[in-house]
């Protein structure tokens, strides 16, 4: 820095005060000139920093199983006021297909996570994309076996539930949940749980694992150590799991609906899967105001040539009182807490373009919306 020492010696007062307040003047202007740069810089840097609106910054995805034998499933994207979905969006910015069926997906710190499972074994793929721009970052292909279901734990950590490969006789071997770290994008610890594993959710510093091999108990991972702490006794088959407004976790278990207390590692509530005992309930959400359940249950009727028959039914939770919501057969329900609409999807058949239905949470239906194979669920971003 260049420091100027001016002296006003053998001048006049009346000069001396001339001289400095020109040189006052002069700083200033000069300082001024500092202050007007500093703001156009910092105003060229709020504008540099502010990135523009990316196409999948926001709309419902729908994950498309596909056929498992074809292993064409896909993600589309239906945006809340169109009617139209933007189908096979990985293959439209990666100029790739998928190479298998789609089990999930989920964002964590604007990462896509995509679980894709192939019918040959040793051809699972964990596909990480861009959430904004579908961009694919990375492929990790040969660490996992039939993955089922993604969960952020931290920004820069995922869990993500599998059954592993299926013994000679194709009942399940031991599950796992693979843990992901989101700066290597590798796999780096595989902590074993119940055979066929499945739903996953995280509450805290736990994350909660349920199974579909009539297993009776949840195991409770410490996802600071990444290790199971504890094995608790739930019931048949606990999944589908949500989180009402207390942090309380409903879920289905056998034919029937329960609430878990975390807290307390209680059962507090056990509801019955509507009046008929055929029915199991199979996807499950919460309304907005937390005070809803819906459920779907679907099953085949022996009194009816075994047709497929079904229902979205809606849980009173402070009541219990369950009633039909819907009398339709859907593959899965969801709740879109931004519209206040609720998502269903439709499977004519595992060789065709599947739909979405969505309705009011009165139940007064709005329209539908062709999407691609198999549609069994929702993101909403």
């Amino acid at each position: 820095m260049l420091i100027v020492n001016f002296k006003f010696k053998n001048c006049g007062h009346a000069a001396q005060r001339k001289m400095k307040n020109n040189f006052l003047s002069t700083r200033t202007l000069r300082n001024l000139s500092l202050i007007s740069l500093t703001t156009l810089a910092l105003s060229s840097c709020e504008k540099t920093e502010s990135t523009p609106a990316q196409p999948y910054d926001d709309g419902v995805f729908v994950i498309n199983a596909g056929n498992f034998f074809d292993n064409n499933g896909t993600l589309s994207l239906v945006s809340r006021n169109s009617k139209t979905a933007s189908t096979d969006i990985f293959l439209k910015e990666n100029n790739r297909s998928i190479a298998g069926g789609i089990t999930d997906y989920s964002e964590v710190d604007e990462k896509g996570i995509i679980l894709v499972d192939n019918s040959t074994d040793g051809k699972d793929v964990i596909e990480i994309v861009n959430a904004r721009t579908f961009k694919s970052i990375a492929s990790i292909k040969g660490e996992i076996d039939n993955p089922r279901k993604v969960v952020k734990v931290s920004t820069d950590k995922a869990y993500i539930t599998c059954w592993d490969v299926f013994n000679t006789d194709y009942t399940y071997k031991q599950g796992f949940v693979a843990v992901l770290d989101l700066v290597s994008n590798k796999i780096i610890k595989k902590i074993p749980v119940d055979s066929g594993a499945e739903d996953i959710i995280v509450l805290g510093n736990l994350a909660y694992v349920g199974n579909v091999n009539a297993q009776p108990t949840m195991k409770v991972i410490d996802t600071q150590k990444d290790e199971v702490k504890e094995s608790i006794e739930i019931g048949s088959s606990p999944n589908n799991f949500v989180l009402d407004a207390a942090n309380k976790i409903w879920m289905t278990t056998g034919n029937a609906i329960i609430l878990f207390n975390p807290t307390t590692k209680t059962i507090e509530a056990k509801l019955k899967a509507g009046t008929n005992d055929k029915k199991s309930p199979n996807s499950l959400t919460i309304s907005k105001d937390k005070k809803t359940l819906y459920c779907t249950y679907n099953f085949y009727d022996a009194a009816d040539s075994y047709k497929l028959k079904g229902e979205i039914s809606a849980v009173d939770i402070a009541t219990g009182i369950s009633k039909t919501f819907i009398n339709r057969t859907f593959s899965s329900v969801a709740f879109d807490s931004k519209s206040d609409i609720i998502y269903t999807s439709l499977i004519p058949s595992y060789k065709q373009a599947g739909y979405v239905f969505r309705y009011q949470a009165s139940g007064t239906l709005i329209d539908s919306v062709k999407t691609e194979v198999a549609p069994s669920g929702f993101y909403f971003k």
